[in-house]
């Protein structure tokens, strides 16, 4: 993950132990911008700040603030619940896999760690956090252009007879100021139009191709 074309992601390893945060920090830097917190509260902080990480390896037993309070307090938060938290462990114990993947964390790995094994956990968690930011953004963009569509943009001046609309900070006395309702629509949300007749207009404008059709 360090080709330069390639967005280098941010991970914050967790852990009150100054030779696990060697380990981690040392195998994990040359793919991601690494940063490190030995305390829940610097964790908090981190997680808070503009600089927030994009995966946080949690240490479950750390001195004052253990880690599932930790990730408890992360995904209250709306402004952190998102982040992706990994839990950093030597226990064992299916009622604590249990209570922090009930408490919001992604997924557990084991100490004494294995680096392929970390990477590749790192690596899929990331990758479930990039599509479901995706889909926020698509979904914010249809909800976005599902509003604009219902209001027009507020109320739009419309003329009576032709029913063009005058484009938004346009002199009304312009010709090229008034503007046919699909263009405005196409202009403003990208949507494409498929032209066709309905039976009324086509035996309107062509007669001559329905002379004899009800005989």
């Amino acid at each position: 993950m360090s080709n330069d074309n390639e967005k280098k992601y941010k991970v914050l390893i967790v852990d009150d132990m100054p030779i696990n945060l060697q380990v981690l920090s040392g195998f994990l830097k040359e793919d991601y911008h690494v940063r490190i917190a030995t305390t829940g509260k610097k964790t908090l902080e981190i997680a808070a700040s503009e600089t927030s990480p994009d995966l946080i390896l949690l240490d479950i037993m750390m001195p004052e603030t253990d880690g599932f309070e930790v990730c408890r307090r992360l995904k209250d938060d709306p402004e952190t619940r998102d982040i992706p938290i990994i839990f950093i462990t030597a226990k064992g114990e299916p009622e604590d896999e249990t209570l922090g993947l009930e408490l919001g964390a992604a997924d557990y790995i084991s100490k004494p760690f294995h680096p392929e094994i970390v990477k590749a956990r790192i690596k899929t968690q990331l990758a479930l956090k990039d599509s479901n930011d995706r889909l926020k953004q698509m979904n914010r963009e249809l909800q976005q252009a599902l509003t604009e569509i219902r209001t027009l943009r507020g109320f739009l001046p419309i003329c009576s007879h032709c029913k063009k609309i005058r484009k938004a900070d346009s002199d009304p006395e312009n010709q090229n100021s008034w503007v046919r309702l699909e263009e405005y629509i196409r202009e403003h949300t990208h949507a494409e139009f498929s032209h066709g007749l309905c039976p009324t207009c086509a035996q309107k404008l062509y007669p001559e191709f329905f002379k004899g059709t009800k005989d």
